[in-house]
């Protein structure tokens, strides 16, 4: 028996086994010898989601080692990645390349094949999440087949594939699509709640990145914006909101404090009425708490799964002490993130069933249908996951 648990321990499990998937060889006689003795395979990167989508007391599949870039296209701008690859360690082989990320997140401790499966995002409102840039994959699936699928190549596998929650196959390299290497300024300021709000659609739109932290026992924000820029860098790199440099050495930064977290994804219009309700339910009923709410924005998209399927959103994540009982905060944040009708982080805390998933996202059944064609035993599914199926209106 093994142990595990994911990075900010709030998530335990005692999985038979921890296989540490080394070549794609590997993870396709893995996939086999579990379909054929009944039992299941959760993947895992770095264990940076605070959902239960790792958790099984079966085989939990660990691809860190499926790392490193595999080759690089100057002339699409593409390149196929080893899943486990971690997102710290892609910018500068891209940059060598005279290629980089379109956007990242401000973490970017989490594998590649991790980010993907749960649809991780950076701010901006003209840019998208990580698995929009995805354009091929290739993974092992538990029919014993080593697929490749793309947009031109099994569409619907590729949809799925590209935010998967793990549960439709190991997934062993990733082909993404990339922009020309590009430098960022960032400035950074303090200001009362009120007198950002007033002026957030402006500030939004003027900005390639733009997010804020709002910390509610003092009602003020901590706002970072981000451009475009074509001066040097300057190193060495400054502190977060007063940095000039690589895209990657901009937007990347170092969150230690173990939290777990809830996100979710609102219209990008609902997104400061949304917050005036938190503000008030907060101030009312959880007057001391001392976690920031973060804010950003996100594009639309057409990835089958996405927070931001078919709509520009704004995103708001509620944060807790990892030594705290998170449960009734995060409730009552939740019931105010659905009366916006708003879409859960699939690698964050959220409470939905199933079917209520099913009315927010237009694609749920065909995302499930596909998922249970490539893995008819159930394979890649674990408790949480059968649970969303079982109480979805696919069945």
């Amino acid at each position: 028996m093994h142990r595990w648990t994911n990075w900010s321990s709030k998530l335990h499990a005692q999985p038979a086994a921890i296989h540490h998937v080394r070549s794609e060889d590997d993870a396709v006689a893995l996939a086999v010898a579990a379909r054929d003795d009944g039992s299941s395979i959760r993947c895992v990167g770095t264990a940076h989601s605070h959902a239960p989508l790792v958790p099984t007391p079966d085989t939990i599949a660990d691809v860190s080692a499926l790392s490193g870039v595999i080759s690089m296209d100057a002339e699409t701008r593409r390149a196929w990645v080893r899943a486990g690859t971690p997102i710290s360690a892609l910018g500068r082989p891209l940059q060598d390349g005279g290629l980089a990320l379109e956007n990242q997140g401000d973490i970017d401790r989490q594998t590649l094949a991790g980010a993907v499966a749960t649809g991780t995002h950076g701010t901006g409102v003209s840019l998208s999440n990580l698995s929009s840039a995805v354009v091929g994959a290739r993974l092992a699936v538990s029919t014993g087949d080593l697929l490749t699928c793309s947009v031109d190549d099994q569409h619907e596998l590729w949809q799925v594939t590209r935010q998967n929650l793990g549960a439709i196959g190991i997934v062993t390299a990733i082909e993404i699509q990339l922009r020309d290497a590009y430098r960022l300024r960032q400035q950074g300021w303090n200001e009362p709640l009120d007198d950002m709000l007033s002026r957030l659609d402006e500030i939004v739109h003027h900005h390639r990145h733009f997010e804020f932290f709002w910390f509610p026992t003092a009602d003020m924000v901590v706002a970072k914006a981000t451009d475009e820029t074509d001066d040097d860098p300057e190193y060495p790199v400054g502190e977060e909101g007063s940095r000039c440099a690589w895209n990657h050495e901009v937007l990347s930064n170092h969150r230690d404090w173990p939290h777990t977290e809830m996100e979710y994804s609102i219209p990008l219009e609902a997104g400061p009425p949304c917050l005036a309700d938190l503000r008030e339910m907060l101030r009312t009923d959880f007057p001391e708490m001392g976690w920031p709410v973060e804010y950003r924005t996100l594009a639309a998209d057409d990835v089958w799964l996405s927070t931001a399927y078919r709509r520009r959103s704004a995103t708001i994540s509620i944060h807790a002490d990892v030594e705290t009982n998170e449960v009734l905060l995060f409730e009552a944040c939740e019931k105010i993130f659905v009366q916006h009708d708003g879409r859960p982080h699939w690698g964050k805390v959220h409470y939905r069933r199933g079917d209520e998933l099913a009315t927010t996202h237009p694609r749920w059944d065909d995302w499930w249908r596909v998922r249970d064609a490539t893995d008819p035993t159930g394979t890649f599914v674990n408790e949480h996951l059968d649970e969303l199926r079982n109480r979805s209106t696919h069945d």
